[in-house]
């Protein structure tokens, strides 16, 4: 049920556990006192929205969905506190669910953009000719809302392995289109190889980066490119593995990705590239999994409070939307206990309010 009376929330703050307190009249936050309003929560801990920066919505198993299963997917995450979702390419169209009030904001990326049969049925764009990938960045970047998804690398059945998809100079141009559109451009990226030509052509932010290397750490640093590694989702490595058996090269390199994930991401961390959290939710990854997400983030020797803050504040502040602060859209998340208590807490949030509409 939905709540539409004028609010009180108080509590603690994070990062820094500061006492809170805010009210919520007309769907904002306000920072001076509402004599009319109830509180509706006091005593614990008080966060703005959580961030699923790789979240599918509109994506099932075979691609597009009918809009009843993808609100299905929405409301799910707005359960879990999720309240901002980017999602990293959908061939479903939900553009009509910024009039839904009742769901979370999501942030399109448009369509994934590939090449023919060069990545799962029924997903992306699929280009005949590389050199049309400029014009097709800069068509999608004009449809989204800031950001083009385009699929980096992926298995190519001739050489039995995962291979690039573009050549460096095409990437260059679409990357550049992407920015002359006002958009930011990020890729799904497993192995080694595709990584140097992608971050040498100005790309924002990697998905996945299971094959990050030393040098290619550098490089995201030198370049400012931030990392989404969707951790749960790269435990499905060795189930795709084992059902590539016609494929052994490909087979093999998948399991070494999955054996070296931790350690790889974990040497982007050390070096200061920014990591963001992104669940994948959508195909292989259910709906509503960020504080597992959040939990993985800790595996690679992120702090409690830095591994929630990459799905919530720094997330927001990197996606260019606001946190907790006056004005801003009353979009917040309360907890009984510590949220940087494990993934059973963000699980499992005592009040979940939206636009002000408290759930």
């Amino acid at each position: 049920m939905a709540d539409r009376t004028a609010l009180h929330v108080r509590g603690r703050g994070l990062p820094d556990g500061d006492p809170v307190q805010w009210w919520v009249l007309d769907g904002r936050l306000s920072a001076r006192p509402v004599p009319e309003a109830v509180t509706a929560f006091d005593g614990g801990w008080i966060l703005p929205g959580l961030v699923d920066a790789h979240c599918h919505v509109g994506l099932g198993h075979l691609g597009p969905i009918e809009m009843d299963e993808a609100v299905v997917q929405a409301e799910t995450e707005r359960g879990v506190g999720a309240l901002l979702l980017r999602d990293a390419g959908s061939p479903t169209d939900t553009r009509g669910f910024d009039d839904r009030h009742d769901l979370p904001r999501i942030i399109r990326a448009g369509r994934h953009v590939a090449r023919p049969k060069r990545y799962q049925r029924g997903f992306a764009i699929e280009l005949e000719d590389e050199w049309q990938l400029p014009d097709v960045v800069a068509e999608q970047a004009r449809w989204g809302d800031g950001w083009v998804k385009l699929v980096g690398d992926w298995i190519d059945r001739e050489v039995g392995d995962l291979a690039p998809l573009w050549s460096d100079d095409v990437l260059k141009a679409a990357i550049d289109a992407a920015h002359a559109n006002g958009a930011r451009v990020t890729a799904h990226v497993f192995s080694e190889e595709a990584l140097p030509g992608l971050i040498k052509a100005g790309i924002d932010c990697i998905e996945h980066g299971t094959g990050l290397t030393d040098d290619t750490v550098d490089l995201m640093v030198d370049h400012g490119t931030a990392l989404v590694p969707t951790l749960i989702n790269i435990e499905n490595f060795p189930d795709i593995a084992a059902a590539a058996s016609r494929y052994p090269r490909y087979e093999r390199h998948m399991r070494a990705l999955h054996q070296t994930c931790a350690a790889r991401i974990g040497a982007a961390r050390e070096a200061g590239v920014p990591i963001y959290a992104g669940t994948d939710a959508g195909s292989a990854v259910a709906h509503g999994r960020i504080g597992d997400e959040v939990e993985a983030l800790k595996g690679i020797g992120m702090t409690p409070t830095d591994a929630l803050g990459a799905a919530c504040w720094d997330a927001r502040q990197w996606l260019g939307r606001p946190a907790l602060e006056h004005g801003a859209s009353a979009d917040l998340v309360c907890y009984a206990d510590d949220p940087r208590g494990g993934a059973a807490v963000l699980a499992n949030p005592a009040l979940v309010i939206l636009r002000g509409v408290a759930y």
